[in-house]
């Protein structure tokens, strides 16, 4: 007689795939996958092109969204920003998502 499955009454119906990769990282204390995709995809968005022309995300890590920028002046310019920053992405976030920014000077290809 060949293997067959038990029949099932009602499977339960596919989980999204953005729910499950949620749990996961929250288990890891990472940021929720949607945070992480929409900072870097709207960043331009979140801060206007100006900043968004001199500054990029370059890693969101426990709470701490860390700015790579091109020049010194802008690095200087975005700490004395750090707080109106902050309120653009916490609005386009959620509260919990962010809690500090960092600025990094990265000279352009590195």
């Amino acid at each position: 007689m060949p293997w067959q499955p038990l029949p099932d009454r009602d499977p339960p119906p596919p989980a999204p795939l953005q729910s499950a990769l949620d749990a996961v990282l929250r288990d890891l204390r990472a940021p929720r996958a949607s945070a992480v995709r929409s900072i870097f995809d709207d960043w331009a968005t979140v801060v206007g092109p100006q900043i968004a022309a001199h500054a990029t995300p370059a890693t969101l890590r426990d709470g701490v969204l860390a700015l790579a920028v091109d020049d010194p002046a802008w690095a200087t310019q975005l700490r004395y920003l750090e707080q109106d920053l902050l309120a653009k992405v916490r609005e386009a976030l959620g509260p919990d998502e962010v809690t500090s920014i960092e600025v990094r000077v990265r000279r352009p290809g590195r």
